[in-house]
């Protein structure tokens, strides 16, 4: 993917670039990262936030000497420290007219078919609205992840969940090394990784780093790498303190570990969707709707004229037309009951019918794959 395709950027922060190697949370370091960030907003790039420092932002306002090691110490310090993070970013986002919105989530959401479309559609929704989400590990309420830094693999899986384009994680070391460059003056920089599999001696040497801040290291690091670049996503990994370092990276310039998307993001998706169960639901559409599928648009619940077999929202369904021909399949935005009640209606009746709305598409375009035109174009 060219540089200037990088339309959906992901950002990862650091605790120790939100700190600057200090005890606290440094307004000189959040600025500067902020106002790359908005200058990308301003191009017309869609930015979503993935930050750590709520423990740093607690500590520093309970004058903790050191990070604790209990869990729910830790807990303490997130539940404290996170309201305090969100004003630092929407303080300064504010200075470019930008607006933020705190997402909290845990891995256990992005688990969970409801959760993890709700989460899409939220996340959606901001990003068309152009406010910037600032995406945080519910740390308040977790266990396990905020023993792991679980921060870096939320950042893949936020990633996944919006489909897109670039992953920049930002810590203290100028991208993965052979070795800790801390301790091995002798150690080089790994710039590029597109094979297949991540290298043996890549996962060794990031097992040597780690620090005292964050909970994190280079392995979680890379094992977040791994996740989003086989789901279509490029990913960076460098150092937060260099001068417009997510500018570079958004422009395509070279700068830390690079791991190369696998697949694009639309491969990712179809791969997806058509390894949904095959016959487990059906929807059969009349001919206009067969057109303007065929042509690119979304499937409207005014097109369908009848629903069969039992899914749920998510799930992958069969879409055929009046003579029972598979054109599609997608990822149907409503159930299989609530789709029977708003079967051939308008769409800005579905909320009046159903109590609620997820949206005027019973399946979204960007969530269909045409059957039909690969068919066609293989015979």
């Amino acid at each position: 993917m060219a540089a200037s395709d990088y339309r959906r950027l992901v950002v990862k922060l650091g605790t120790s670039t939100l700190t600057a190697g200090t005890p606290h949370l440094s307004a000189p370091r959040l600025g500067e990262l902020v106002r790359q960030m908005a200058e990308l907003c301003a191009a017309g790039r869609e930015v979503i936030v993935v930050s750590s420092g709520s423990m740093a932002a607690g500590r520093e306002a309970l004058s903790f000497p050191a990070l604790p090691k209990e869990i729910p110490a830790k807990q303490m310090l997130s539940a404290v420290g996170q309201p305090r993070l969100m004003a630092h970013y929407e303080e300064l986002f504010a200075l470019y007219g930008r607006t933020v919105a705190q997402v909290l989530l845990t891995r256990g959401d992005l688990a969970r078919r409801r959760s993890y479309l709700n989460s899409r559609n939220t996340l959606r929704a901001l990003l068309d609205h152009k406010v910037v989400p600032v995406v945080n590990e519910n740390d308040a309420v977790t266990t396990e992840e905020i023993r792991v830094g679980d921060n870096d693999n939320l950042s893949a899986l936020v990633a996944n969940l919006i489909d897109a384009d670039l992953l920049l994680m930002l810590t203290d070391q100028p991208g993965v090394f052979t070795a800790d460059p801390r301790r091995d003056p002798q150690a080089t920089l790994f710039t590029e990784i597109s094979s297949a599999e991540i290298p043996e001696e890549m996962w060794r040497a990031a097992g040597q780093t780690g620090d005292t801040l964050g909970t994190g290291g280079m392995v979680t690091k890379l094992q977040a790498a791994d996740l989003a670049r086989r789901s279509g996503a490029t990913v960076v990994v460098t150092r937060g303190s260099d001068p417009d370092v997510i500018l570079k990276a958004a422009w395509g310039e070279a700068v830390g570990t690079r791991f190369p998307a696998l697949v694009t993001t639309l491969e990712s998706r179809k791969r997806f969707i058509l390894s949904g169960a095959d016959g487990a639901g059906g929807i059969q559409i009349d001919a206009g709707a067969a057109r303007a599928l065929l042509s690119g648009s979304s499937l409207l619940p005014v097109g369908v004229t009848s629903v069969s077999g039992e899914f749920e929202r998510g799930d992958t369904v069969s879409v055929r037309d009046s003579n029972g021909r598979e054109l599609a399949r997608g990822l149907a935005s409503y159930q299989a009951d609530e789709l029977a009640k708003i079967t051939g209606r308008q769409s800005q009746e579905i909320e009046s019918i159903l109590g609620y709305a997820y949206g005027e598409e019973v399946i979204h375009r960007d969530q269909l794959v045409l059957l039909t035109r690969q068919q066609e174009e293989a015979s």
